[in-house]
């Protein structure tokens, strides 16, 4: 176990939490304490939209908003307005928060795509690549496409796998557009797309209507939305990560079920492809302008 882990006060550590692989609650707490450094700057200064799973696999899941009773006292807090009220969201970046989120139950992680400081500003564009048919290769030839629209546009994109059957591709951006531009943004290039590609692509936000074709889901970029961060675990069998990847690697034959808790580790020796991510921060605008000519 490492150090920052060993410091950690884990209530019932022995809870299995995946049965078929044993993995524990003390194997998920060592797991973030190992990999922040490769995580934090995905957390920093973001608010946090909690998925808890104090049970694993064998139990239930709820979603929950405002920082919950049990966090650290100097747990950094942000107050959103929204319809309902105010929410005081948890602000990712400390590997204590962190932790106590992973005791509380937190499997996956879930970040917005902006900063606390500037809540409306996103700094990133995610396009969520969702095949309707269960089939990860149609996630991979649709990714394919989303780039090359992406490389006409002059952007620089970053796919990852999203722990489950899809594929993330994320677009950093230089901040200035609002939360609503941006998911305005992704909604143009996808309806391009979709109309470009009809039996494969669609933007249809119905399942029973998207047939075998993969859904373009912007949603992931509207005020106040989260997507799973970068070497977040997901609460699937196999405990798989959403890993981030180099675009050689998005070809026949990839398979999400290569990147788990198990096998990170030795991938991590490599280059990181995601390292110059923040360094690839883009302006939207004439992007932007240009999306409604592909």
């Amino acid at each position: 176990m490492s150090p920052e882990a060993q410091r950690t006060t884990v209530t019932h550590p022995d809870r299995v939490l995946w049965p078929d692989e044993g993995y524990t609650k003390t194997d998920l707490v060592d797991y973030y304490a190992r990999i922040f450094p490769k995580l934090s700057p995905f957390l920093r200064d973001r608010l946090l939209v909690l998925e808890r799973c104090p049970d694993g696999l064998r139990g239930s899941c709820f979603f929950q908003k405002e920082k919950p009773a049990g966090m650290p006292e100097a747990t950094p807090t942000r107050r959103i307005l929204h319809e309902k009220g105010f929410t005081n969201y948890v602000v990712g970046g400390k590997l204590e928060t962190q932790l106590a989120l992973v005791n509380l139950g937190c499997i996956a992680v879930h970040v917005w795509a902006s900063r606390a400081r500037a809540p409306r500003k996103p700094d990133w564009v995610c396009f969520d690549l969702d095949p309707a048919s269960g089939r990860f290769s149609d996630a991979v030839d649709a990714a394919q496409t989303v780039k090359q629209a992406l490389d006409a546009l002059s952007l620089v994109s970053f796919p990852k796998t999203s722990g489950g059957k899809g594929l993330h591709v994320f677009v950093p951006l230089r901040v200035g557009p609002d939360a609503d531009d941006v998911l305005r943004f992704a909604q143009r290039l996808g309806n391009r797309l979709s109309a470009a590609y009809p039996d494969r692509l669609t933007m249809e936000p119905r399942i029973r209507d998207r047939g075998s074709r993969v859904y373009l889901d912007p949603f992931r970029n509207a005020f106040g939305q989260t997507v799973v961060a970068p070497y977040s675990i997901r609460r699937h069998a196999g405990a798989p990560v959403s890993t981030p990847l180099g675009w050689s690697e998005v070809k026949a034959g990839l398979e999400p079920s290569a990147f788990t808790i198990a096998t990170l580790e030795s991938r991590l020796e490599r280059r990181d492809p995601w390292a110059d991510f923040f360094a690839s921060r883009q302006s939207l605008a004439a992007a932007a302008r240009a999306v409604d000519r592909l």
